[in-house]
């Protein structure tokens, strides 16, 4: 059990506006191994950066506010109404996610909650994630735990190098005349090779580095009311120069109408104001090739030899193939050439997998097969179980 150390309120608290708030103003330092609580609000108007140990916020509602953004390495956020942040946090190392959201204010993307070079989280989920700004620094790859009051709605960031700096939102709003930002992006000014793009929500990604985006959708995205054909899906942003929706491209494009994602070619985020999910008029090349569908697949391993590898009987068929597999929101767990029953439900790809040695988390996942022998492609569902 995690000892903590409780500051005496009566020493180091302020009274704003009738609550109780601890200040800081340079005497709170966390040492390596060390553990500090906070069950109030945090103004913090002083440097509060040489911290090894970590810091965790739990109870109710936190507000974080003041004047000095805080830099924690280990960070816990507990609160069940939702972490507020008024001012942004700095997180060196772990955030783990155990209940509430972390909140920032959509109307003020300079107030966020940043990722540091080393820093990564553990615990998103719908209940449990950042509803507004997630930022990144000196990180190239990096997957935001963003999404409403209500989802987790990840953007997965793939970048040719490193981001400076880089942050995004997603946004459950009406696309043309959203609430949160100024401006209107009026979902009929579409370049030549686009049909639609999604009237109901956008995520906001700042970056100055050319990258490629994949994003997901559910069962709320509503795309059936866009399309009929799921492989037309593809990511669209609305360009700051020719203000106008533009075709960032879709491949690959994974799932149903109903769930999946699409990834888009690549782009330098900045020259867009908003992006979201959009149906191409013109197919692109990769999509002209026919996708055949397979079944959908249950995979259990756990050790009873019923299902406990993903195995697909077509593959005796084609020995020469190539096998991908994807999590719901499109970050790849795991790929293998040549492949017979290998997946047992851990990843073999160096990526953003956390805790690998425990295998992959239950849930729905997609995979593409290519039969090279074959020039066939298929794509399909799978459960995995533990």
């Amino acid at each position: 059990m995690k000892s903590f150390l409780y500051i005496p309120l009566l020493l180091l608290t302020a009274v704003v506006s009738g609550q109780t708030a601890l200040y800081n103003n340079g005497n709170i330092r966390i040492h390596e191994e060390g553990n500090l609580g906070f069950h109030t609000d945090l103004i913090n108007d002083s440097p509060f950066d040489d911290n090894s140990g970590l810091a965790g916020f739990y109870g109710s509602a936190i507000t974080v506010s003041g004047s000095v953004v805080p830099l924690f390495f280990d960070v816990e956020s507990g609160t069940d109404n939702g972490l507020f942040m008024e001012l942004g946090i700095d997180n060196a190392n772990n955030t783990l996610f155990i209940t509430g959201n972390i909140l920032t204010p959509r109307t003020q993307p300079n107030v966020y909650y940043n990722f540091l070079e080393n820093g990564f989280y553990v615990g998103e989920r719908n209940l449990s994630k950042i509803d507004g700004y997630a930022g990144i620094t000196n990180q190239q790859n990096f997957i935001f735990p963003v999404g409403d009051d209500q989802q987790l709605r990840p953007l997965v960031l793939n970048s040719q190098s490193a981001n400076l700096t880089a942050k995004c939102a997603y946004f459950f709003e009406n696309t043309e005349n959203p609430v949160s930002l100024s401006g209107s992006f009026n979902v009929d000014e579409l370049d030549l090779d686009l049909e639609f793009v999604s009237p109901l929500e956008f995520w906001r990604l700042e970056g100055s580095v050319t990258s490629t985006v994949s994003l997901s959708w559910n069962a709320r995205s509503d795309i059936s009311a866009l399309t009929d054909d799921a492989t037309k899906v593809v990511v669209a942003g609305w360009s700051k120069v020719s203000n106008r929706w533009i075709n960032l491209g879709g491949n690959p494009v994974l799932g149903s109408l109903e769930e999946g994602f699409v990834t888009s070619e690549a782009f330098i985020p900045d020259d867009y104001e908003i992006i979201t999910l959009g149906v191409s008029k013109i197919p692109f090349e990769p999509l002209e090739r026919e996708v055949l569908s397979l079944d959908n697949y249950f995979v259990s391993p756990n050790g009873d030899g019923i299902n406990d590898t993903f195995f697909i009987p077509e593959l005796l068929q084609s020995p020469n193939n190539e096998v991908r597999i994807y999590d719901r929101y499109g970050l790849k767990v795991f790929e293998l050439d040549n492949y017979t029953d290998e997946f047992a439900g851990f990843s073999n790809v160096n990526n953003f997998v956390i805790q690998r040695d425990d295998g992959l988390p239950v849930g729905v996942y997609f995979y593409t097969i290519y039969m090279v022998d074959l020039d066939l492609n298929y794509q399909g569902f799978l459960y995995l179980a533990r």
